[in-house]
């Protein structure tokens, strides 16, 4: 078990930014908005978040307009969704030792 503990990302260790990254494997872009609705989370902390993830490459933003309104979405780069996936094979391995 422990070796398996070794090999979780440090990265998704915050359920906020596993979170994150769930939903935008299940999306190509998912809009800030959309992040703190369903994830229920202050614009500070949503911000702190993904700010982390961006600083690890694990996301990508663009910035657009809808009308006058800014519109900021995110998705997951290969190295994000590289690091997810590995993270959620661990946890499984975690939950299923035998096999």
């Amino acid at each position: 078990m422990k070796h398996l503990l070794n090999q979780l990302d440090k990265n998704l260790d915050s359920r906020v930014r596993l979170a994150l990254m769930a939903m935008l494997a299940a999306a190509e872009w998912v809009d800030f908005t959309t992040f703190r609705e369903e994830l229920d989370l202050s614009d500070g902390n949503l911000a702190s978040h993904l700010r982390k993830l961006e600083d690890e490459a694990y996301v990508e933003l663009r910035k657009g307009f809808v009308g006058r309104k800014t519109l900021t979405s995110y998705r997951a780069t290969k190295k994000g969704r590289d690091a997810f996936e590995h993270h959620i094979t661990v946890l499984e391995k975690m939950l299923r030792p035998d096999t």
